[in-house]
């Protein structure tokens, strides 16, 4: 496997349609988690995915599973969630519990190759705080009774949210904040969701393939674009 080696200081990413066929979208490996980096990979449809032990690995893989927030998938038993009401919603209020809960193992709950929430390390979770203490990065709450039961993060490149991880302690619970965060970015002005790696969670809430040319191609177009984040419209009961 020959694979680019990133300058830990000044790290210069290879063109995204250089990446493996497998495993499918490996790109790069070392570099850095500072606030540029990230940024700079996030723009180009490059995201860090790797376990403990093993380099930084960077990753573009295709197809990229996205969703757009006006075609969210909510199933008939979700609905009626959705109607019950019964909890609220927040967003940007818990960060660092919903980074930290998403890092909790939980096997047979995989959302990129190989792994069980194992891979948002200590050195990532400090990574994505700053990430959102700068105003990158958001999470979406579910609470019950005031308890934090379920949620995402996530960055905002302009137009487009990319999703990076989501936990429930209850059911549905992330699947209900997902449905109040692609409420409020289509109300907004967000034109896509980028879900990464596809799996059945995301499936079942209208994941899409796109070519991975497609997707840079769309993000280019889309990534210089400021857009307030919703705060006001996440939080806002789903119309159904």
């Amino acid at each position: 496997m020959n694979l680019p080696l990133l300058d830990p200081l000044y790290p210069v990413f290879p063109d995204p349609a250089t990446a493996l066929d497998y495993p499918d979208g490996l790109l790069a490996a070392g570099g850095n988690l500072s606030i540029e980096t990230l940024l700079s990979a996030y723009r180009q449809g490059i995201f860090p995915w790797y376990e403990r032990g093993q380099p930084i690995l960077w990753w573009s893989p295709s197809p990229r599973a996205v969703i757009y927030p006006e075609h969210v998938h909510i199933s008939k038993s979700l609905a009626k969630t959705l109607r019950r009401g019964g909890y609220r919603v927040t967003t940007d209020q818990a960060f660092a519990a919903v980074i930290k809960a998403c890092a909790e193992p939980r096997p047979g709950h995989e959302d990129k190759p190989g792994e069980n929430h194992t891979w948002i390390s200590p050195e990532m979770i400090d990574a994505y705080i700053g990430l959102f203490e700068a105003g990158h990065a958001h999470s979406v709450e579910y609470w019950l009774d005031d308890q934090l039961c379920g949620g995402l993060y996530g960055l905002a490149i302009g137009k487009v949210f990319c999703g990076e991880s989501m936990f429930s302690r209850t059911s549905n619970a992330s699947k209900i904040a997902f449905s109040h965060l692609a409420q409020g970015l289509d109300q907004a002005g967000f034109a896509l969701i980028d879900c990464q790696i596809e799996n059945d969670h995301l499936n079942s809430l209208g994941a899409q393939a796109m070519a991975r040319g497609d997707f840079i191609s769309t993000l280019k177009k889309m990534a210089n674009i400021t857009i307030d984040w919703p705060t006001s419209l996440v939080s806002t009961k789903v119309k159904i």
